[in-house]
């Protein structure tokens, strides 16, 4: 799963698609891994997933990310429109 962050926004949202990728505002600063651990929170929470399902595989240090997702089931992807 492609997306495009951005830290240190107002609250954290999806707000849309950004570069072909889903855009996730997050309330988190990128100082200290924090935009990353709020990512995968946020994510998890809404795909109704435990945290440790989510896994950032790609982008550690960038605003484009590739996240894998840990399921045996498509998951509802409802939630990002």
């Amino acid at each position: 799963m492609a997306v495009w962050v951005q830290p240190g926004a107002r609250k954290t949202e999806v707000s849309g698609v950004y570069q072909q990728c889903i855009r996730i505002r997050l309330a988190a600063p990128p100082v200290d891994n924090k935009a990353n651990k709020a990512l995968v929170a946020y994510v998890a929470k809404l795909l109704k997933l435990k945290k440790s399902q989510v896994v950032i595989e790609q982008g550690l240090t960038s605003r484009r990310k590739r996240l894998a997702l840990n399921i045996a089931a498509e998951p509802d992807w409802r939630v990002f429109a």
